[in-house]
């Protein structure tokens, strides 16, 4: 079982506010990216993580992330695309060919670095239990309504039923790649392989997989670690 992370980090990160690579952006000193890379290894079942970063600064990611990487192991850097998902199908196309016995693959963001190493096993072991695809989730704490264009309340889903998804997501590396070469769009990978008509798996999720987007997210991880809950 050849287990390969991608971590599509070429987003700018408008809304933090930092001017840089959203991936780059610390939290109590050390890189979103760096600790997201870190938890990857800690799993142990994660020899290698590729990411896709901001063309303009694959060599100063690489600086960043390879001394995350344990013996035996290895952080790729490569150039990433305009959109999420040609970041992925790029980091996608390097596993398989210069990572032979790649056969499972882990979509992770970057901006979730406090994912446990549970999650990332939890996981890995039902891909490997014959799920060709898999993802952490949570139960919804909030209502959900459903609007119109105008705003106007259509629908109220049943919240028994709904999700929030997080990442690792996991994925058979040859069921991810027909997914992207399809040239399907979703907002996440595991609605690209729902479209092929592939079932998706669910494992519980964690609290602490919070992804972080705004300077509001950015101060309660800071919080977290100041306490010791992250």
């Amino acid at each position: 079982m050849g287990v390969v992370a991608l971590v599509p980090a070429a987003g700018r990160g408008e809304r933090l506010g930092y001017g840089m690579p959203k991936a780059l952006v610390p939290v109590d000193g050390v890189p979103l990216l760096v600790r997201a890379v870190r938890g990857l290894f800690q799993a142990g079942c994660v020899r290698h993580v590729v990411i896709a970063a901001p063309p303009s600064d694959v060599d100063i990611v690489n600086t960043v992330t390879a001394p995350s990487a344990p013996a035996g192991g290895a952080v790729h850097v490569l150039a990433g695309g305009a959109e999420r998902s040609d970041s992925v199908r790029l980091a996608l196309e390097y596993a398989l060919r210069e990572l032979p016995g790649t056969t499972i693959v882990l979509v992770h963001d970057a901006a979730r670095p406090f994912t446990p190493p549970s999650v990332v096993n939890a996981v890995v072991d039902a891909v490997a239990a014959g799920h060709p695809a898999v993802i952490p989730v949570l139960p919804v704490a909030d209502t959900i309504k459903e609007v119109d264009a105008a705003g106007t309340v259509v629908a109220t889903p049943d919240r028994a039923t709904l999700r929030v998804v997080q990442t690792p997501q996991g994925f058979d590396a040859r069921v991810l790649l027909r997914a992207h070469e399809a040239g399907l769009h979703a907002t996440d990978d595991a609605g690209l392989v729902e479209r092929l008509g592939v079932r998706v798996a669910t494992v519980p999720g964690h609290q602490n997989a919070m992804k972080i987007t705004t300077p509001f997210d950015l101060a309660v991880a800071e919080a977290l670690l100041a306490g010791g809950k992250a």
